[in-house]
């Protein structure tokens, strides 16, 4: 398996996304420098990317060095057979990568060079000369490297091929006679050789064939310069076809649209990076450790517009449940803690599709993500999730269960009232009766203001549940538990709303209504 996945990892087409989860051998690797080498495959701003992803690691961890990942780099791998020979290769781990990569790679390191050791880059320039294939650019990278690191002033920083084609230009320039550009390099010269050899111009017979010489050429530069201009409005067209090509190859891993190929423009570049970064977390299978939690502290960084542009470029409501425990722990291990208005946002976005398309009992990863969330940040969680599955019409049980988890464990006094009154504003079904019943078995503390809202409700709406069980317990708790706020003017109305009971629990109601005082 082990040696499948180098074969893989040689093969220049491998998409970025693809080659990073399945071929590359991750394990190789710990994991800060698995977020730079997911920084530097994320396309064609990676090495600004994994620029601010290893500033942010030295900002946590001062004593963070690139010596273990160039090392890890410059690690010996068996390369798949090329041009059909039949023995296997050894090649360092960086050789067998896109040039893509590479190319990130030497930009990333181009711009930290001085506050790295110069043997471990020397290390890895050597690993790069041993590259069959090397791009011009990745050339001229490495010896621009080596020049700064003074250690090769020698050889130019343009590869043969496109010395020879430097000449064969110069050449053809050198024979225009249209003076600027590179024509002017070359008219001293001519005009010092012709001034030697030049005839008399006074006689016609003369001009005349200069005259002809000139028109022959001027009308061969003409033609140059046209093919020139063919030429290069060929290689751009063809440049922009190849570029727009690998953003879509390197951002969709393959063809499948991504959430983070809609990257909104109004955001910052760094934020983009970051929403790359999260989406490579999201779908790698890999355990996460500290590094890998500290991509989420971008979020304190957005303010709640953005937090909502971030959360639909990852298409959240639709995240494999799974993934959630992975999710809120970096979400949880944010310091300081989010805004209310990002955690709502993301609260939103995160939980609320999927709590309210519930048609069975949750699941423990869903149950684990809302448990966490709220526990954390309960006020986000009440208006951002449980009054929208409140207001619902479709509410069930699957949505009750969770609701009256949440009432149990996690909510405390103050909250529990709040989402009391968020049921005032809504009408009552049997699934809001049942969480109503869950709050008012904590024995809330009422105010006269809230307790008489309660009983108008109950007045007002108990005409529909003269045959609910549900809604007589919860009559039955209040009479029962709260029967001190109850005043002569209620109790009056309650016993013409206990009138119309016809569950078997009427008579222990107009039992617990008989013994509340009169005063």
């Amino acid at each position: 398996m082990g040696d499948g996945k180098r074969r893989a990892c040689s093969q220049r087409s491998c998409p970025s996304g693809s080659c990073l989860n399945s071929c590359m051998p991750m394990d190789r690797f710990d994991g800060q420098s698995r977020l730079l080498l997911r920084a530097l495959m994320s396309g064609f701003s990676g090495a600004k990317t994994a620029l601010s992803v290893f500033h942010r690691q030295q900002r946590a961890n001062q004593e963070n060095s690139l010596v273990s990942f160039i090392q890890t780099l410059c690690r010996d791998e068996v390369a798949s057979p090329e041009d059909g020979a039949l023995t296997l290769t050894v090649k360092p781990l960086v050789c067998l990568l896109q040039p893509l990569f590479k190319q990130n790679l030497l930009t990333f390191l181009y711009l930290l060079h001085p506050a790295i050791p110069v043997p471990a880059v020397l290390l890895l320039l050597k690993c790069l000369g041993e590259d069959s294939t090397p791009t011009p650019w990745v050339t001229a990278m490495v010896r621009q490297l080596e020049r700064k690191l003074e250690v090769n002033h020698t050889d130019p920083l343009y590869s043969e091929q496109c010395n020879q084609k430097l000449k064969t230009l110069s050449e053809r320039l050198g024979g225009f006679c249209e003076t600027g550009g590179w024509a002017d390099c070359f008219i001293s010269q001519t005009e010092e050789s012709e001034s030697h050899a030049r005839p008399d111009l006074s006689q016609p017979g003369t001009q005349r064939k200069r005259r002809a010489s000139l028109d022959h050429v001027e009308a061969d530069s003409k033609e140059m310069v046209q093919e020139s201009k063919r030429m290069k409005m060929d290689e751009d067209v063809e440049e922009l076809v190849e570029v727009e090509d690998e953003k879509v190859r390197l951002d969709t891993g393959g063809g499948s649209e991504t959430p983070a190929n809609r990257i909104h423009d109004d955001l910052p570049e760094h934020i983009r990076g970051s929403v790359l970064l999260m989406q490579e977390l999201l779908e790698s299978q890999a355990e996460w450790d500290q590094s890998s939690a500290d991509v989420f502290q971008v979020l304190n960084e957005c303010n709640p517009n953005q937090v909502e542009m971030l959360c639909k470029m990852l298409n959240f409501p639709i995240l494999p449940e799974d993934t959630l425990p992975k999710l809120c722990n970096g979400i949880l291990c944010l310091s300081p803690d989010l805004s209310y208005s990002a955690a709502a946002s993301l609260i939103r976005s995160v939980l609320l599709e999927k709590v309210s398309s519930l048609s069975e009992p949750p699941s423990r990863c869903l149950v684990t993500a809302v448990t966490s969330l709220c526990s954390r940040y309960p006020r986000p969680m009440c208006l951002a999730m449980i009054e929208p599955v409140l207001q619902d019409r479709n509410i069930g049980p699957p949505q009750t269960e969770l609701l009256n988890r949440l009432i149990e464990n996690c909510l405390d006094v103050h909250y529990r009232l709040l989402v009391l009154q968020m049921t005032f504003r809504i009408p009552w079904s049997e699934a809001v009766l049942s969480v109503i019943h869950s709050l008012l078995d904590h024995k809330l503390v009422l105010s006269e203001e809230v307790f008489t809202q309660l009983t108008e409700q109950l007045i007002s709406q108990g005409s529909q549940f003269t045959k609910s069980v549900k809604f007589a317990k919860m009559m039955l708790t209040v009479l029962t538990k709260y029967s001190s706020h109850v005043t002569a003017a209620q109790k009056h109305s309650l016993a013409g709303c206990l009138s119309l009971n016809e569950t078997f629990l009427k008579k222990s109601l107009q039992a617990a209504l008989k013994r509340i005082p009169d005063t």
